[in-house]
């Protein structure tokens, strides 16, 4: 876990120091260009991230890879042909991706193997040197935000609390994500990332200053998974758990196949629901279907107080829908590819492979449904 910690700070620090060649005043506007183009790479690389973990709604990272894709296009205009920078801030980007590098790929190599034996922590002097070695250089990298006359641009700031988050260092954080919370480019997303640290530092606990951080998120963008999570332990700790299970569900109910933040929402709503007396749900019977928005507060209310067997008869109805309409539309990739993944979740596999096989053909050669696609055969392949 450490490692990893350690190895994901790496990876994030390397990106931050893209940013450099940003805060230069007195770079050549070809270097300026060169910086300017690893850095939006970066930032596409940092938006789909964000996406998966539910930090920023699709709709948003649609609208943030648009304008950054734009911005790539016109440097590409500008520029004939590539040139390496040379300036005094280059030299700290390459030394500092060739340090986080070479360390990182050189402690992977003689700890990171699953075989080896727990090293005491007497004797993980190179553990320890590579945390201070990300340590010092988000120090850096702080300095030089802080330093900028300009405050420092708002991704480097927001790659800054990032990285005090894999650090554990959550006051840092706080700090990183507070000043990004006041520039304007400030989103859902920098807000819920703001109430996350806050709740870190405070154990969990939310406090006035938490809360108004989550219902800025939550106005920001109400569809943001994680201003919704956020909201609903609010709710819950202020008395309101019967409101904060409703959000949760409801929240899941705007979405028509299973997303990775659904398992965080649905333990959450089910341990609400214990204290409320209700039963266990899982995300297939909130999930809207056919383009028909999922259950109401009092349709979840209802099938929460069902049976096993009639929760389970509920869901094989929900699927068997979807599997006969596809059979009056069987060119409906997306319909097959969320046949496959409930097939999946309920444990038939036979069924998920079968319905796999009817996508195959309908898969495009490169984008996120090939992706979707060869990562649902493999999970079934195994």
């Amino acid at each position: 876990m450490i490692l990893s910690i350690i190895f994901g700070a790496m990876a994030l620090l390397a990106v931050s120091f893209l940013l450099l060649p940003l805060l230069r005043q007195d770079t050549e506007s070809g270097d300026r260009d060169s910086g300017t183009f690893a850095v939006l790479r970066d930032q596409l690389s940092e938006i789909e991230r964000d996406q998966a973990r539910g930090l920023i709604s699709e709709v948003e990272a649609k609208d943030a890879g648009i304008e950054i894709k734009r911005r790539l296009l016109a440097l590409a205009k500008k520029q004939k042909a590539p040139e390496l920078a040379t300036g005094r801030g280059s030299w700290a980007l390459y030394i500092a991706v060739v340090v986080v590098g070479i360390s990182g790929v050189g402690l992977y190599g003689s700890l990171g193997s699953p075989s080896m034996q727990s090293v005491p922590f007497a004797d993980r002097g190179d553990e320890r040197t590579a945390a201070n070695e990300i340590a010092d250089l988000a120090t850096e990298l702080r300095t030089r935000l802080e330093a900028d006359e300009n405050g420092g641009p708002f991704q480097g700031w927001i790659l800054l609390g990032q990285t005090y988050m894999r650090m554990n260092d959550y006051s840092g954080a706080v700090d990183a994500f507070g000043v990004g919370t006041e520039r304007p480019e400030a989103t859902s997303a920098t807000f819920s990332q703001l109430a996350e640290a806050m709740l870190a530092v405070e154990s969990g606990i939310v406090t006035p200053p938490i809360e108004a951080a989550i219902e800025q998120a939550v106005a920001l963008d109400p569809s943001n998974p994680a201003a919704v999570y956020y909201q609903a332990l609010a709710l819950d700790q202020t008395g309101r758990s019967v409101t904060a299970y409703d959000v949760l569900a409801q929240r899941i109910a705007m979405e028509s196949e299973i997303a990775p933040w659904m398992e965080a929402f649905i333990g959450q709503l089910n341990r609400i629901g214990e204290r409320l007396g209700r039963q266990p749900v899982g995300p297939m019977m909130l999930l809207s279907q056919d383009g028909v928005p999922g259950p109401n507060a009092d349709d979840i209310a209802a099938a929460a107080q069902m049976s096993a067997e009639d929760r389970a008869e509920m869901v094989q109805s929900m699927v068997a829908r979807l599997a006969a309409r596809l059979e009056d539309e069987p060119d409906d990739l997306e319909g097959w590819l969320r046949l496959a993944n409930a097939y999946n979740v309920l444990g038939d596999l036979d069924a998920a492979r079968t319905a796999l096989s009817r996508a195959e053909p309908l898969v495009p050669e490169t984008g996120p449904q090939r992706q979707a696609y060869q990562d649902l055969s493999q999970e079934l392949n195994q």
